[in-house]
């Protein structure tokens, strides 16, 4: 039996996605057509900038406690900011596709 099928990880989430979806969301707005906001290219802006921020993984409702509280702290919050919008930027410059 696989090791993933021993065990529940459907609950498994980072909280930290859903931040910089709603930042990405947000920052994406104003460009209004002057940046490719193809499948691949919003993916790639989500991807890199998940990689430069903290995760907030959760299980339990004391993980949800825990991340609900970092994801009001404001150096948490820049750290978003900030992330979105070089991860923006970087795809825009070096789109995945022609």
């Amino acid at each position: 039996m696989a090791f993933s099928n021993k065990y529940d990880f459907e609950l498994l989430k980072n909280e930290a996605e859903n931040l910089v979806l709603n930042e990405l969301e947000r920052q994406l707005e104003p460009f209004d057509g002057q940046i490719c906001i193809c499948n691949d290219c919003v993916v790639d802006m989500a991807a890199v900038a998940l990689n430069s921020v903290k995760p907030l993984y959760r299980f339990s409702l004391l993980g949800t406690l825990y991340t609900a509280q970092a994801m009001t702290d404001d150096a948490y919050s820049e750290s978003v900011k900030s992330a979105v919008g070089a991860a923006i930027e970087k795809v825009r410059k070096n789109p995945s596709h022609d």
